[in-house]
This record gives C-alpha cells, sequence and structure tokens, in this order.
C-alpha cells in the first residue's frame, strides 16, 4: 500500500534541469597532441589521448580545446615531479565530467546503446608500466 494522494494522470516531472547534457557515448575521432606543447611524459600524452577522445567533446568549443592544452601541459610537469600541480589538475578536469559525481553534479548523461556492455580494448596497452612510472615519480624527494 502507498502512502499518500495517487498521482494525476498527467502527472510531469518537473525537476528536469534546463541545462543538463545528454553526450552520446562511446568514444569520439579526437585531435592530435600538438607537437609545440613539448610534452615530454608518457602520462601526460595518455591524458591527452584519453581527453581527446572522451564523449564530452562531442560538446566541445574551441575555449575547451584550449583549456585542454593548457592542463595536459600542467599534467606533463605533474609526471616531471611537480606534485603541487595535482589540485589544480582535479578542478579542472572536474568542470569537464570527469567522475561520476562530477558528471552528477553537471547533470550529464550519456544517451544509451545497444552495446552497453563491457568494452574489450581494441588496442595493444602503451609499453609504459604506470606503476613503475608512478614509483619513479613519488619516490623523488
Amino acid at each position: 500500500m502507498t502512502r499518500g494522494p495517487a498521482p494525476k494522470d498527467n502527472a510531469v516531472r518537473r525537476n528536469a534541469h534546463a541545462h543538463a547534457q545528454q553526450l552520446p557515448a562511446g568514444t569520439q575521432p579526437g585531435r592530435e597532441l600538438p607537437k609545440a606543447l613539448g610534452i615530454t611524459t608518457g602520462g601526460a600524452k595518455r591524458f591527452w589521448k584519453t581527453w581527446s577522445q572522451a564523449p564530452q567533446t562531442a560538446a566541445w568549443t574551441a575555449t575547451d580545446w584550449a583549456e585542454l592544452e593548457l592542463t595536459t601541459k600542467l599534467v606533463d610537469g605533474l609526471f616531471l615531479g611537480d606534485l603541487k600541480l595535482a589540485g589544480e589538475i582535479r578542478q579542472r578536469v572536474a568542470k569537464w565530467g570527469a567522475t561520476v559525481e562530477d558528471r552528477a553534479r553537471l547533470r550529464m548523461t550519456f544517451e544509451k546503446t545497444d552495446e552497453d556492455k563491457p568494452a574489450v580494448p581494441s588496442e595493444v596497452p602503451p609499453e609504459v608500466d604506470m606503476d613503475e612510472e608512478l614509483y619513479k615519480l613519488l619516490s623523488k624527494s
């Protein structure tokens, strides 16, 4: 038994947000990492590749891509040992919807597809060992 009055026949959901985004699921074509940035670390190159192909980029404008370039430069600095950059990087990627919580706050959802099953990586992962790279980064003092 339910509590309260029964809903009206023409009940309308009133909490739909005017700025909610529904983005296409799956990766985007992405862009090449600009050589002029001078990115040297594998971690920053992976960061660029991940974000340039993220579903969020379907709605990006030139200013968003410029922000990705600046953030990738910060990530390069992080992997070169400047750990003070981590907080700034986290704030920037949160604005793009990096985590589930960020996407919920931004009211960002992805379209459902028939192929919503775990994806098998189609390409070979880079030959850089992430654990080794992070160990080197964190052991610098």
